[in-house]
């Protein structure tokens, strides 16, 4: 992974994902009577995870960024398969492609042993991508809590909503305008992929 401060800033940008399609009252301090141990218990299992893979951080971000871009951010892509659930892990963008998975559900089995059915694990992934970007270095940034987990996925807005590699210019742009980014805020969220690591048969 790359410590240049531009690749960092670009990621910072991820903030803007942490209210995208969301209507409800965020606090910074939504679980500081409830649950005041939640933050140091999230970043500690992240610590945990990174140390034992550091590429693990860039795919904790990008987790965070998938599962905002279908239908707000909401655990909705954390959803296996049920008999009224497609997943969206099953999604073309995200099939054998998206991971970390195990690490958020670590960091929610950690949370629930202090403070059982309180922190939702919509918020947790939303820690769980601040931490990763500082645990590398990265710039830091108040995440503001109280988000709901979904009950629902949406396969068919993942297989179609989430930007491709191979998409041309017009359609990224357009696709980031659907859901309140502007083209700044895309080459911001693009510049993203600067940690991390890709196939090179996706650079040219």
């Amino acid at each position: 992974m790359t410590s240049s401060n531009n690749s960092f800033v670009a990621i910072f940008s991820l903030l803007l994902l942490s209210t995208m399609q969301c209507h409800a009252q965020l606090s910074s301090t939504f679980y500081d009577r409830t649950c005041p141990n939640a933050l140091t218990t999230i970043r500690t299992s992240i610590r945990q995870a990174i140390s034992r893979e550091r590429r693990m951080a860039a795919s904790l971000i990008r987790l965070h960024f998938h599962d905002c871009f279908v239908q707000g951010c909401d655990a909705s892509l954390l959803l296996d398969e049920t008999p009224t659930i497609v997943s969206e892990k099953t999604a073309l963008p995200n099939l054998g492609s998206v991971r970390g998975f195990g690490i958020i559900e670590d960091a929610k089995r950690e949370v629930e042993k202090t403070c059982p059915g309180i922190v939702s694990c919509a918020d947790i992934l939303a820690v769980a991508a601040r931490d990763a970007s500082t645990l590398v270095g990265g710039p830091s940034w108040t995440v503001k809590l109280g988000r709901r987990d979904s009950t629902t996925a949406s396969h068919t807005l993942a297989e179609t909503d989430l930007p491709g590699p191979f998409d041309p210019l017009s359609r990224l742009i357009s696709g980031f305008a659907n859901k309140g980014l502007s083209t700044r805020d895309m080459v911001a969220l693009s510049g993203s992929h600067s940690i991390g690591q890709a196939q090179c048969f996706l650079f040219r």
